[in-house]
């Protein structure tokens, strides 16, 4: 009996033994230390469990552990997806982590110093600048020889052959009036030839006239008329106030009486324009109504091509 006791007593030391070479102890931050069985299976995201004594737990939070502790769990692969949140990294190390280490890349070469002209001249680029100002500087010469009124081939040319100088002489230059020869021409009074009869005694053949006349036919007499009025570019704006002031009884569908027969005749680059009503305006053009034959048509005229306009009778 004594031989079984002591048999039975050994195995518990044995026991003893084990268990407390599968203690482990657990140093809290607070400076408790807790000694005990972890348990693997227990570890989640907010803590673990660790066997203290049989039938005993004790629940400890990450949070509650020392930073040695930590480190030390985070040896095992299982709890270092729990526990690397709570371990505090130093500046230093986190330094090094999120240091930047900047690599050379190859950059282009650039180019000769020069002067401006010999860079425009010596890249596509510059090339298409400068042709571009060019024809800018050739369709200036064009414009103004419109508004001045002188020959747009020959501002043109002269802009070609010397740019920015040749626009610049022909903008500063007066507007050209029209030469007599091209001023609309006035009509002469046709003289009355008076009609006598020639049966009479007391008139002398010789002083009439010749040609043969009627007895008592007078002639019919020409209608009076009204003038016509000319509005030339240069000594007149022509622009939306310019039409709607000079020309107002043109925009109505119904003409008064006295402006019933009148058209305005409007000279442009494209040719002439008999318009009899204005149907619309803007700030730039303007859209009248022009009669072919039985028919009318409308047509928009921009304010800068007109040249000349004419109010005038439609049988002047």
């Amino acid at each position: 009996m004594r031989s079984l006791k002591f048999i039975g007593l050994g195995f518990w030391l044995i026991a003893a033994f084990a268990i407390s070479l599968g203690a482990e102890s657990f140093q809290l931050s607070d400076g408790r230390t807790i000694t005990g069985e972890l348990l693997l299976s227990s570890a989640n995201d907010t803590g673990m469990q660790v066997k203290v004594g049989d039938g005993q737990y004790e629940k400890i939070s990450w949070g509650d552990l020392s930073q040695a502790t930590l480190k030390e769990l985070s040896q095992n692969p299982k709890l270092l997806p729990h526990v690397e949140p709570f371990i505090e990294v130093p500046q230093e190390e986190r330094t090094k982590k999120t240091e930047v280490t900047l690599k050379e890349v190859p950059r282009l070469a650039r180019p000769a110093k020069g002067s401006l002209f010999g860079a425009l001249f010596g890249s596509s680029v510059g090339l298409f600048c400068l042709l571009a100002i060019y024809a800018a500087n050739i369709y200036a010469g064009h414009e103004i020889a419109t508004v001045r009124a002188y020959p747009p081939a020959l501002v043109c040319g002269v802009s070609a052959v010397a740019p920015f100088i040749g626009p610049a002489i022909f903008l500063f230059l007066p507007t050209r009036m029209q030469s007599g020869a091209e001023a609309t021409a006035v009509e002469a009074p046709v003289e009355d030839i008076p009609v006598v009869n020639p049966m009479a005694g007391d008139v002398d053949p010789a002083a009439q006239p010749s040609g043969l006349h009627f007895a008592e036919q007078p002639h019919a007499a020409s209608p009076s008329l009204p003038q016509t009025q000319v509005f030339q570019r240069g000594q007149f704006t022509f622009n939306r106030r310019f039409i709607e002031t000079k020309f107002s009884g043109f925009f109505s569908v119904v003409r008064r009486e006295a402006e019933k027969d009148m058209i305005v005749l409007l000279k442009t680059a494209r040719g002439e324009f008999a318009a009899t009503r204005i149907s619309r305006i803007s700030a730039n053009d303007m859209h009248v109504e022009v009669k072919h034959g039985h028919a009318s048509q409308e047509v928009a005229i921009p304010f800068g091509e007109i040249q000349e306009i004419q109010l005038k009778h439609k049988d002047a």
